[in-house]
């Protein structure tokens, strides 16, 4: 079952299946069960003990049943671990709610980071070859949305392209840590190995190892959110040049065609840029869900958070979400983008008639210099 319907940019998206009810359950008992494994390796527990807790979470299955569950306990792992405690012990062993619910945050977001990435990398690649196609192709570059002085097509390219390409890294480098303190911070439920099992926990899951616990400091939460506004945004510029460049009046440029694709339910001789307008329509969302998530760390008090640390969850989701969906509509605009150096010639023809009345230049200065300075970026970027 999905909640797209108004949301259509993230609808049937890799990231909308990566973030939805059974893939955040699936972190949740994932989390359970690293938390096991990397206990029995440390002798805490018994060595057959995480096999009886992965029987356990293989039958946990209705997310529908934990979340009407979990409003008598605040959150969805109070009734997991009473089920995997039903079955076993030593499920659960020393860890509070939020040691797993943010492991499984921090999982979600691994797995929906590696599809944001791929298909920013898809997106990079086939700007990178419109900047390299059109770095001789001159147009008229605008400013506050006027005609101001000649430009090349390859460089607004290569414009969108650094910008992905800085976005990427920045997301890329987040750190996406575990979550282990127990019930004050303290790890005081696994003895005086306790820090000995942070590593294991971190090898268990694939995620990094923290320095301490992180119930009231929410900086990877932020960092991610931020790293993730940051992409939708990269985005977003392509998206809204596009929009303006596509215009019947401009006509310079052309989402890629479809069948049905852009139609609309009044007027069918329009061809609306769909694409455009989904990847936008994230962009302005995102930057509101990091809102929350920013206000949430700042009032994440003493040793556990009342309220903060539940308030994150759907913004978090929401960012991860968006910025998917708009990484994946981004990458089919950019590799299908017809562009018409025709039309482009036209509007530089007004512009260079106007500057030389004006007794202005006409030149493209070093455009194709700082193309081949972007794609130069590109090429020893590693993405």
């Amino acid at each position: 079952m999905t909640d797209g319907l108004l949301s259509p940019v993230r609808a049937g998206s890799g990231a909308e299946a990566a973030t939805g009810d059974e893939a955040w359950l699936r972190a949740l008992l994932d989390a359970e069960i690293a938390l096991a494994r990397a206990q029995a390796r440390l002798g805490l527990i018994p060595a057959d003990a995480p096999a009886a807790v992965a029987r356990a979470a293989g039958r946990i299955t209705d997310a529908g049943r934990l979340a009407v569950q979990a409003r008598r306990s605040g959150n969805p792992v109070v009734p997991i671990a009473a089920e995997l405690r039903a079955a076993t012990p030593h499920a659960h062993h020393g860890a509070t709610s939020q040691d797993i619910a943010d492991t499984a945050a921090m999982l979600v977001a691994s797995r929906t980071r590696a599809l944001i990435l791929r298909d920013l990398d898809r997106t990079c690649a086939a700007l990178a070859g419109l900047a390299e196609r059109h770095r001789d192709t001159p147009m008229a570059g605008r400013t506050l949305g006027r005609p101001a002085l000649p430009v090349t097509f390859g460089l607004k390219a290569a414009g969108w392209l650094l910008g992905c390409l800085q976005a990427r890294r920045r997301l890329a480098q987040v750190r996406l840590p575990v979550q282990l303190g127990g019930a004050a911070g303290t790890m005081s439920g696994y003895g005086e190995r306790a820090v000995e099992l942070l590593p294991l926990y971190a090898a268990e899951t694939g995620l990094d190892e923290p320095v301490l616990p992180w119930h009231t400091v929410r900086t990877p939460v932020v960092e991610l959110g931020a790293a993730l506004a940051q992409t939708a945004g990269a985005l977003g510029k392509f998206a809204t040049d596009v929009m303006l460049l596509s215009q019947e009046e401009v006509g310079e440029v052309a989402e890629p065609a479809a069948p049905g694709r852009g139609g609309s339910s009044a007027m069918p001789h329009k061809r609306n840029p769909v694409l455009s307008t989904l990847i936008r329509s994230a962009a302005l969302q995102v930057p509101a869900q990091v809102a929350v998530l920013l206000t949430a760390q700042g009032g994440a008090a003493h040793e556990r958070p009342a309220g903060e640390w539940h308030a994150e969850w759907q913004p978090l989701r929401e960012c991860l979400r968006l910025t998917g969906g708009a990484a994946e509509t981004a990458a089919e605009l950019a590799a299908g983008l017809q562009v018409f150096p025709d039309r482009m010639r036209q509007a530089l023809d007004r512009l260079v008639q106007t500057l030389r009345a004006h007794g202005s230049g006409t030149g493209l200065g070093s455009a194709q210099a700082l193309v081949d300075r972007a794609l130069a970026h590109y090429r020893t970027s590693g993405a």
